[in-house]
């Protein structure tokens, strides 16, 4: 071995390819938004706002968007740098969010074009969405990259994965995988609606899983800290807290600029992308569940909208003053900082409730 190089045996360590991924997503964020921002600005990018939300957003009109477009660049190339090439966990992950990125570039672009809130059609989308995350699915059960005896097996919050056993029908089990990638995508997707809203429990949220799939994955001098914790044993998906990490990064880079009031907003480029690789960090970690407590804000946006939807339909009457339910809060004269805080506030609440409930297996 050539001495000099000795040094980078440390690269071998997830952990420190975990802090050079997220480090590496930090600067490029960071430092790349001005000219970016600048640039969406010249080719006149700028937010259309819907017509029947909140008077307060009609200044926000023209601010430029598309700019979650940067966020995926930045965590799909760190973690192809940093993460192992031939990890199949974070080539699907880096897949999916990049495939999910084309779909919402697209709504966005045809948003701008056309200078309407309505871009894709809904169905349109939801079947682009689905076609992806069931490819994706499919490909990952049809490795062996998930244990034959777990595979098809649920993790439930609160109860010793080795102790219950809860096995779905395979055909069952990736049907429902794929709800979950789907369901988190457009989840973020409406929760992305005030500056900084979306971001912020993003963040929080691919903390709390950098720590679960590292959990899940990872060998310690021969310490399995899996079976310490009775959560799945997955060999190989510790690598996807390399990716958790570069969604943190450039999370927080992107909220540099995104924080009341914005300079750029994260558009369905970003957004879309951001939920759908969340919602796949819970598949291939089997924490599906956990999911609901760790993204709880998201849940309850997407909640909110189907409540105000359905009540409509059947009685004719709205249950929220508006929906996503962050504009019911505004209409009720909270102030948009205040909103995003709390929310903030929540969401880091629930990640610790979801962490908790490693301990309480």
């Amino acid at each position: 071995m050539v001495p000099w190089l000795s040094g980078l045996n440390v690269l071998r360590y997830t952990s420190t390819r975990i802090l050079l991924s997220t480090l590496t997503a930090l600067f490029l964020t960071l430092f790349l938004y001005p000219w970016f921002i600048r640039t969406l600005q010249r080719i006149q990018l700028g937010q259309v706002v819907r017509e029947d939300g909140p008077e307060s957003h009609l200044a926000k009109r023209g601010t430029p968007t598309m700019g979650g477009s940067l966020i995926i660049f930045a965590v799909v190339l760190s973690t192809v740098m940093w993460a192992d090439p031939n990890n199949i966990f974070t080539l699907l992950a880096s897949l999916l969010t990049a495939g999910y990125a084309v779909i919402g570039f697209v709504d966005d672009f045809l948003k701008v074009k056309r200078k309407s809130s309505g871009g894709l059609s809904g169905k349109l989308k939801l079947a682009f969405q689905f076609a992806i995350a069931v490819a994706v699915v499919m490909t990952l059960y049809a490795s062996d990259a998930i244990p034959e005896p777990i595979r098809y097996r649920l993790a439930l919050p609160f109860l010793d994965f080795y102790e219950y056993e809860f096995v779905l029908h395979p055909t069952v089990y990736m049907a429902f995988s794929v709800i979950v990638i789907v369901g988190a995508s457009n989840a973020v997707n409406l929760t992305d609606g005030l500056d900084g809203l979306a971001i912020g429990p993003v963040i929080i949220s691919a903390g709390t899983f950098l720590f679960l799939t590292y959990a899940a994955g990872t060998l310690i001098a021969g310490f399995d800290i899996a079976r310490y914790l009775n959560i799945p044993s997955i060999r190989g998906v510790g690598e996807l807290a390399i990716f958790c990490g570069a969604i943190t990064g450039a999370g927080i880079g992107f909220l540099w600029y995104n924080t009341y009031p914005a300079s750029v907003f994260m558009g369905d480029v970003g957004s879309l992308p951001l939920g759908g690789a969340l919602g796949f960090l819970a598949v291939a970690s089997k924490n599906e569940f956990t999911l609901l407590v760790v993204g709880g804000v998201f849940v309850l946006e997407a909640v909110s909208v189907m409540v105000q939807v359905a009540s409509f339909k059947l009685t004719g009457k709205r249950v929220f003053r508006m929906a996503p339910i962050h504009h019911h809060f505004e209409l009720k004269g909270w102030a948009e900082p205040k909103v995003i805080v709390r929310f903030w506030i929540i969401s880091f609440v629930l990640a610790l409730v979801a962490l908790a409930t490693l301990k309480l297996r």
